[in-house]
């Protein structure tokens, strides 16, 4: 019985630290980059970008076409606007989940 509850303590201690980590990780947010809206599709959802490095994605600075979660999220976005968001991979395509324009 006493080994029983010892390896129960255990694997509670683990579901514990794991479920921890995963609280961090959402405290923090996805990390943010900033970028220049270069193409602004509404209809497609979908919006260009010419953006620094974004470690979270290992993708380094290029130019390149992303996919929004949320079409409102491109109201009030022109061409020339200098923005910060972030992105990460859904569905096995690169979307971008927030974004705004940068001061």
């Amino acid at each position: 019985m006493k080994r029983r509850n010892v390896v129960l303590a255990g694997a509670l201690g683990a579901m514990g630290s794991a479920l921890a980590g995963v609280a961090l990780v959402f405290a923090q947010g996805s990390p943010s980059a900033s970028g220049e809206v270069m193409k602004v599709d509404k209809a497609g959802g979908r919006v260009e970008i010419r953006h620094g490095e974004i470690k979270s994605l290992d993708m380094p600075p290029m130019r390149m076409v992303f996919r929004v979660r949320e079409p409102r999220l491109l109201e009030g976005l022109a061409v020339g606007d200098k923005v910060k968001f972030t992105a990460e991979k859904v569905d096995g395509q690169f979307t971008i989940t927030t974004i705004s324009k940068a001061p």
